[in-house]
């Protein structure tokens, strides 16, 4: 299992979905994982030591578990299937390990609650993990150069041709009255 913590959640502009980035504790691979808006504002919140004035589901959670005298031992990413991850709540109770499954953006909300580690799967992070890029030079017709592209992504640059042939005929002079 590899440590991460939490890089940053995103936000796409393309849908209402956010994406929270788990960053490697001990390298430089991250690995970005889709959640709802409302998985990432309660994460967000306790980052930020906002206090709600009422308990928000995750609260509720963490506060049934210590009720019935159980500790959150730490959240593991234990899989990923068709582009689905999954999770896992790793508790102790009454000196037993009980693991729930769980979507990992709740397994997250309730993790930053009650301070514990989150890991992932060694197979997810190589699966899924992606590394940063080490420097932007654009090529000729503006896209990233093959070298630099993250791990993980498409070389469908046919995809793109549109877009580029867009970008290369705007005439910014005239826009701009020059």
């Amino acid at each position: 299992m590899i440590e991460v913590t939490i890089d940053s959640i995103r936000v796409s502009l393309m849908s209402q979905h956010r994406i929270v980035v788990l960053k490697e504790e001990s390298g430089a691979r991250f690995l970005p994982i889709w959640i709802g808006p409302f998985e990432a504002d309660a994460i967000t919140l306790q980052l930020q030591g906002v206090d709600p004035p009422r308990p928000l589901t995750h609260d509720l959670l963490k506060t049934v578990i210590e009720t019935m005298g159980g500790e959150v031992l730490h959240i593991v990413i234990s899989g990923l299937e068709k582009n689905t991850y999954f999770a896992r709540i790793v508790l102790d109770v009454d000196g037993d390990t009980v693991e729930v499954d769980s979507r990992p953006s709740d397994a997250i909300a309730l993790g930053v609650r009650v301070n514990a580690p989150i890991y992932v799967a060694d197979e997810v992070m190589d699966q899924a993990g992606l590394k940063p890029e080490e420097e932007i030079t654009l090529t000729e017709g503006g896209a990233p150069s093959k070298s630099q592209r993250a791990i993980g992504e498409d070389e469908e640059e046919e995809d793109l041709g549109v877009f580029t042939d867009f970008v290369e005929g705007l005439d910014l002079d005239s826009l701009l009255g020059n």
